[in-house]
């Protein structure tokens, strides 16, 4: 289980993960489409909520585990693996357990046993995971990234194909996230396939130390990240009911979803990329080249076409949420510079400063909901983009003098 050198460059790797994303995105599509003409908004927003909140908790699955085993010496690779078998185990049955308890609250707390019945769906994901997470990490380690992007894929268009079909059979709620828990196995069987690994019980486990370590940060970096994504979901729910909640889970899945995917390609495909790099800087400097002149024509041109092409995919009773759509796919540019950035700190072994960054945006956009809300989502979503633009811009200057040095030498982070 030796480190091997990257099976084709960094851009092989976006573009693998990029298509992948492609592929869920087109798939999520048509999913927003069959619910758009199929469920009214009331009926969106309560899948919305759940969803919302499964997400938030599924955050803590991104432990930073995984990138241990990446990064991992070779010599420590066995013990390091062995370790965090036993780290995945323990904390996704947690998970699982945590998510049927809050689920029974929210049964408690509204009566409404719909909600219990969803949450409990998704929480059976967590069953799944844990028996494939080494082999991931390690197939990521060797190189396999257009393996693992495919397999990743494979499971959101299966679990996305599954809706929308849900959607026009048994429109409701229950068909917006049983596919998740259907899709899962699929995952599971085929990243066990591509990397066949076992825990080897003549060699000790690592310390639990490292892990804690560097978790910690990278764990709170997650559930901040996914609460910047979900809480204004939340928060909206609870200001405008979820009528308008429905129409904003569709509007920022139009909108932000080229930002999340391109941004989620970008760090998993660039993390491998820098720990093998023998000078991150420079290739630091080609992912963040490669990345905005990707990502920014496209952006723009989904925000200019998005009055036409949003009545025709969604119906003209959707046609008012253009706008929001437009706005909110700006934020993809700044999105994408942050995450490689962010992505360096954690080569540095730096992820309490990502913390730091994400903790204070989150915060500012969940005020920005919360204050915005009484006058309308196109106000939401112009506080939105100005937040998320002038605060992941600040957060990746420094990142980016040292990326980009003057004449004055650069100071390491």
């Amino acid at each position: 289980m030796s480190r091997t050198s990257h099976k084709g460059s960094f851009a092989h790797s976006l573009a693998a993960y990029c298509l992948s994303e492609m592929a869920a995105k087109a798939s999520r599509l048509v999913v927003v489409v069959a619910v758009a003409r199929t469920m009214d908004a009331a009926a969106i927003g309560v899948a919305a909520g759940a969803l919302a909140a499964a997400d938030i908790l599924k955050a803590l699955t991104e432990n930073g585990v995984g990138q241990r085993i990446i990064a991992a010496r070779d010599e420590d690779l066995a013990a390091t693996c062995r370790r965090a078998q036993s780290i995945f185990w323990l904390w996704c049955l947690g998970l699982c357990a945590i998510q049927l308890i809050a689920g029974f609250a929210v049964w408690f707390m509204t009566g409404n046993a719909l909600y219990f019945v969803l949450i409990a769906i998704l929480a059976g994901e967590y069953l799944f995971m844990p028996a494939g997470l080494v082999q991931c990490a390690l197939a990521m380690r060797a190189g396999k990234m257009r393996q693992t992007a495919a397999i990743a894929g494979g499971q959101v268009v299966g679990a996305n194909v599954a809706t929308a079909i849900l959607a026009f059979i048994a429109p409701g709620p229950v068909a917006l996230v049983l596919p998740r828990l259907l899709a899962a196995p699929i995952w599971l069987i085929a990243m066990r396939r591509l990397q066949s690994w076992r825990h080897d019980a003549t060699v000790s486990a690592a310390s639990l130390r490292p892990f804690v370590d560097y978790g910690w940060a990278v764990l709170a970096v997650e559930l901040v990240k996914v609460m910047r994504l979900q809480a204004d979901k939340i928060v909206i729910g609870l200001l405008m009911g979820p009528e308008a909640l429905g129409l904003y889970f569709m509007a920022f899945n139009a909108g932000l979803g080229l930002s999340n995917s391109f941004s989620q390609a970008l760090s998993v495909a660039l993390f491998p990329h820098l720990c093998a790099a023998s000078d991150p800087l420079p290739a630091l400097r080609r992912a963040l080249a490669l990345s905005v002149t990707v990502i920014a024509p496209v952006v723009v041109l989904q925000a200019l076409a998005a009055p036409v092409y949003v009545p025709i995919l969604f119906g003209a009773d959707w046609a008012h949420l253009a706008a929001v759509v437009s706005i909110l796919c700006l934020a993809a540019i700044p999105g994408v510079i942050w995450s490689a950035s962010a992505q360096f700190l954690r080569v540095r072994n730096r992820p309490q400063r990502e913390f730091a960054v994400t903790a204070a945006i989150t915060i500012a956009l969940i005020l920005n909901t919360a204050l915005l809300a009484p006058h309308g989502l196109v106000a939401v979503a112009w506080g939105y983009l100005c937040i998320a633009t002038v605060g992941q811009m600040l957060a990746a200057l420094p990142i980016l003098r040292i990326a980009y040095p003057s004449h004055t030498s650069a100071k390491v982070v």
